[in-house]
C-alpha cells in the first residue's frame, strides 16, 4: 500500500494535448447521437425554427460566460480534475465530493446513452443486422443480445484505445471531430442552395398560439444540456503542452462551433418535408408517423437534396458524432476519477498511471461500471440521461461561485461579475428543474427524480 501512495505521490500526468486535441475533446464530448436525431425535432416542437436558433444563442452566451469561469479557475488551479479541483480548493473535500459525485453521474449517462446508440444506428442505417438473439422487455424497450454485444464491443474498443495511445486517441478525435463538422457543414449549405429553387419555406417561425417569449425560454433552460462535455478538457488541464491562459480562446471557438452545427441541424432539418405535409410544421409534429430516415428529419432533407451521397455524409457524421462522446467522456471520467483517487476518495490504485502515464485503472472501472447498461434498455437510459441537466446545472453553479469567491478575494470586478451573473442564471435553472410546477406544466419523468434520490442517498451512503 505505501508503495502504491508512493507512485501517486511521485508519478502525474504528463503535457502533450495539442489547441486542436483540447478543441476536439471539447466539442466531441458536447455533440452526441441526439444532436442530429433528436434536438433538432424536441427543439423544433417546443419553439420552432427561430425560437429555437434565438434559445440556442442565448445558451451559447451563457457557456461563453462559463468559459471566462473554466478559464480563470484553470490558470489558478491547473490540476486534473477540473470542477472537482476548484471546489477543493475553494469550497472543501466535502462540497468537491459532492460535485465529483453528480459530475460522475453525468459523464457516465452520456458516455451510456452513447454507447447504447449503436444498435439503433443499426436498427436504423444497417436493417438491423445486430437484431437477433431477443432476451427480454424492459420498460417497453425490447433487448436483444446482439446489440448489446455490439455495445460492450464499442465500450470495450473505446476503452483499449484511450489506454493503449494517448497521443492516437488524440489524433482520432481531432479527425472524428473533422467528418462531422464538415459533414454537417456540407449538407447544410448543400440543401439551403437547392432550397432556393423550391417552394418549400421557414415558415412559421414559431409555433403558433404560443407565446413567443416562453417559446425562446423553453429552449435557453433546456440548452445547457446541448453543450453538457465541452468543459471536459479541465479535467486534464496537467496534460495541455501549451500554457493555461490559451485555454478561453479554445473554449470560446469549441462553444460557438458546437452552436453553429445545432443551428444547421435545426434549419437542415425543416428545408424539406414528405408530400403528405402541408409544412414542416405538420411534419414535425407527426414524425411518428414515419419510418427509417423519414423519421429523423435532418437525414430526410439529405436524402430530398443529395440522394444517397447526402444520407451516407450524415451517416458518417452521426458515427463520427458517437465515437466522439464515448472517447471524450471516458477520458474525462479516467481524470476526474484519478484525480479523486488522488485524495483517496476512490481506492488509491486508480490513481495509478501506466507505462504511457494514462490512467489505466480508472479507465477500466469505468468499463467495468458500463457493463451492465446494454441489458437495462434504452428508456431508462433516457431518464438518467434527463438527470444530467440536473447534475450539470449544479456543476456549472459551483464553478460560478468558485470563481465568484476568488475573484472578489482578488478585486478582480470583471471575472468577478461575470460569474456572479452566472451563478443567479444557474440559480434559477436549478429552481425550474427542480420545482416546475411554479413556472409550467412540464417537467421530468417521475422516474427521473426517483433515480437522482436514489443516486444521492448512494451518494450519502458512500460519503459517510
Amino acid at each position: 500500500m505505501s508503495e502504491v501512495k508512493s507512485e501517486t505521490q511521485t508519478r502525474r500526468l504528463s503535457p502533450y494535448l495539442s489547441k486542436a486535441a483540447v478543441w476536439a475533446l471539447s466539442v466531441g464530448t458536447s455533440i452526441g447521437w441526439g444532436s442530429l436525431v433528436v434536438t433538432s425535432s424536441s427543439y423544433l416542437n417546443q419553439a420552432g425554427p427561430y425560437g429555437s436558433i434565438l434559445g440556442l444563442l442565448a445558451g451559447a452566451v451563457l457557456m461563453l460566460m462559463m468559459c471566462r469561469s473554466f478559464n480563470y479557475l484553470a490558470n489558478i488551479f491547473p490540476d486534473a480534475g477540473g470542477v472537482y479541483a476548484y471546489t477543493k480548493n475553494i469550497f472543501g473535500y466535502d462540497r468537491a465530493f459532492l460535485v465529483a459525485w453528480f459530475l460522475s453521474l453525468t459523464y457516465m449517462s452520456m458516455f451510456w446513452a452513447n454507447a447504447t446508440s449503436l444498435p439503433l444506428f443499426a436498427r436504423y442505417f444497417m436493417e438491423g443486422i445486430f437484431k437477433f438473439g431477443y432476451l427480454y422487455t424492459v420498460f417497453g424497450y425490447d433487448v436483444y443480445l446482439g446489440e448489446a454485444m455490439l455495445t460492450l464491443a464499442a465500450i470495450a474498443g473505446a476503452t483499449l484505445l484511450c489506454i493503449r495511445s494517448k497521443h492516437m486517441t488524440a489524433n482520432v478525435m481531432i479527425g472524428l471531430v473533422a467528418v462531422f463538422t464538415i459533414g454537417i457543414s456540407v449538407t447544410f449549405i448543400t440543401a439551403i442552395f437547392k432550397m432556393g429553387s423550391t417552394s418549400f419555406s421557414f415558415e412559421p417561425g414559431f409555433i403558433p398560439d404560443k407565446n413567443v417569449f416562453s417559446q425562446i425560454m423553453s429552449v435557453t433552460l433546456i440548452s445547457s444540456w446541448a453543450f453538457i462535455g465541452f468543459e471536459n478538457v479541465t479535467h486534464s488541464s496537467e496534460e495541455f503542452s501549451f500554457s493555461n491562459d490559451k485555454l478561453y480562446r479554445i473554449l470560446f471557438i469549441s462553444v460557438i462551433t458546437s452552436t453553429l452545427l445545432y443551428i444547421f441541424v435545426i434549419l437542415l432539418s425543416i428545408t424539406a418535408y414528405p408530400a403528405d405535409c402541408l409544412n414542416w410544421l405538420e411534419y414535425i409534429g407527426n414524425l411518428d408517423r414515419y419510418e427509417g430516415i423519414a423519421g429523423i428529419p435532418a437525414f430526410f432533407a439529405a436524402d430530398y437534396y443529395m440522394g444517397d451521397t447526402g444520407v451516407f455524409i450524415l451517416m458518417l457524421s452521426l458515427l463520427a458524432l458517437v465515437l466522439t462522446s464515448l472517447i471524450g467522456n471516458l477520458r474525462a471520467l479516467s481524470r476526474l476519477w484519478y484525480a479523486t483517487a488522488r485524495d483517496d476518495i476512490l481506492p488509491e490504485r486508480f490513481a495509478l498511471l501506466n507505462e504511457n502515464n494514462i490512467p489505466e485503472n480508472a479507465m477500466i472501472l469505468v468499463a467495468l461500471v458500463s457493463i451492465v447498461i446494454p441489458f437495462i434498455g434504452r428508456t431508462a437510459i433516457g431518464w438518467i440521461v434527463d438527470v444530467t441537466t440536473i447534475g450539470a446545472t449544479m456543476v456549472y453553479g459551483f464553478v460560478s461561485a468558485a470563481a465568484y469567491k476568488i475573484a472578489k478575494a482578488r478585486n478582480d470586478s470583471r471575472e468577478k461579475n461575470v460569474s456572479f451573473v452566472s451563478l443567479i442564471i444557474m440559480l434559477g435553472f436549478a429552481v425550474y428543474l427542480l420545482f416546475p410546477n411554479i413556472f409550467t406544466n412540464d417537467m421530468l419523468e417521475t422516474e427521473t427524480y426517483i433515480l437522482l434520490i436514489v443516486w444521492s442517498i448512494f451518494g450519502l451512503l458512500y460519503f459517510r
